[in-house]
């Protein structure tokens, strides 16, 4: 990898006196797909709210494209660039798929129209549900509105917690290939995935966490070949 543009270096924290993550380090280069996989517990999501500023680290720094962040509330790292999207509770319900996506442009102060008319090619069946409530779609159609609210900020790093989760098999393939479109684009992107086997597949980079450290550190590629790998984390 190249110089990084997110470097989340020595992460070690927790909640209260308990570290959950320990010395743990994700980086994440320009339009890379970068996932961190491992077992229920392994300190994925934690990492995930630390990079984002959501849990306070007693050590180690989060870097975004050269700049030191790791003082910065989420909202200030939503200024910088970051886009986050959580596994639960991530759209508002009552709000039509439209004013979902507004919510999303708050700290903007330009013209969202053509961010709009972006997040529409990328999922055409959010445009014909514009007026609908987000609480009455599907599972995938509201993680469609929740990724599509998050790419309405206009990020440079979007980072997206178990976005296939609950999801069917179908809907995980048509989530993962528009995530390969938006990298595509330049954007970098950093997710925490259960389906590890399919995410590792369309990774640049992955990181297997066990007990809130790095215990595999690779391309994607090259860990879907390891057996190590393969044996105590993809089945075999």
């Amino acid at each position: 990898m190249t110089q990084p543009f997110l470097d989340a270096i020595g992460m070690t924290g927790g909640y209260g006196a308990a570290n959950i993550l320990h010395d743990c380090t994700i980086r994440v280069g320009t339009g890379e797909i970068a996932v961190i996989v491992g077992p229920n517990g392994a300190g994925k999501s934690t990492a995930m709210k630390a990079i984002f500023g959501m849990l306070r680290l007693k050590h180690g720094r989060i870097v975004l494209d050269g700049e030191n962040i790791s003082h910065l509330t989420p909202q200030a790292r939503v200024a910088k660039g970051m886009g986050f999207v959580p596994q639960n509770r991530n759209v508002f319900p009552a709000l039509t798929v439209q004013e979902n996506l507004e919510m999303g442009a708050f700290l903007r102060r330009d013209d969202i129209a053509e961010t709009m008319e972006q997040v529409f090619a990328l999922f055409p069946i959010l445009k014909d549900k514009r007026r609908q409530a987000a609480g009455e779609l599907s599972g995938g159609q509201r993680q469609q509105v929740a990724v599509g609210r998050a790419l309405m900020t206009k990020p440079k790093l979007l980072m997206l917690d178990e976005p296939t989760a609950g999801v069917s098999p179908i809907v995980m393939d048509e989530l993962f290939d528009r995530i390969i479109e938006i990298a595509r684009t330049g954007l970098s992107i950093l997710m925490v995935e259960q389906n590890a086997r399919q995410a590792l597949e369309i990774a640049d980079h992955g990181f297997v966490l066990v007990q809130g450290e790095n215990r595999y550190t690779d391309t994607g590629r090259a860990l879907l070949a390891d057996p190590e790998v393969r044996k105590s984390f993809l089945g075999g």
